[in-house]
């Protein structure tokens, strides 16, 4: 879900997300890496959530993927935001009971 929160914002490349994923959430996620993130990207281009284009890379003369989301990808993410609204709504009723209790004792 993240993933694919940080490619319809834009389209982008791995590296960049990376650097979005290690800036933003590394003290609570951990760090992300290349051998994690790559596979998952792969996976979601075979899945149809993403497609790539290659244009070249202007540093070192080679070439960049850059990703953005597809019709499925955009479904399916309104899709997994809409799960985790719900899902947060319920965890957090179970916390702050928790939280009741806890005052109460």
């Amino acid at each position: 879900m993240i993933l694919l929160c940080l490619i319809a914002r834009k389209e982008t490349y791995g590296y960049e997300i990376i650097t979005e994923l290690n800036t933003g959430s590394a003290a609570v996620l951990g760090y992300a890496r290349e051998g994690t993130v790559y596979p998952i990207l792969y996976r979601m281009q075979e899945s149809g959530l993403i497609k790539c284009r290659i244009a070249p890379a202007t540093a070192n003369g080679g070439c960049k993927k850059y990703y953005s989301l597809t019709e499925k990808g955009r479904e399916t993410l309104l899709e997994l935001l809409s799960f985790w609204d719900d899902y947060t709504v319920c965890v957090n009723g179970f916390i702050q009971k928790c939280a009741l209790k806890e005052a109460n004792i």
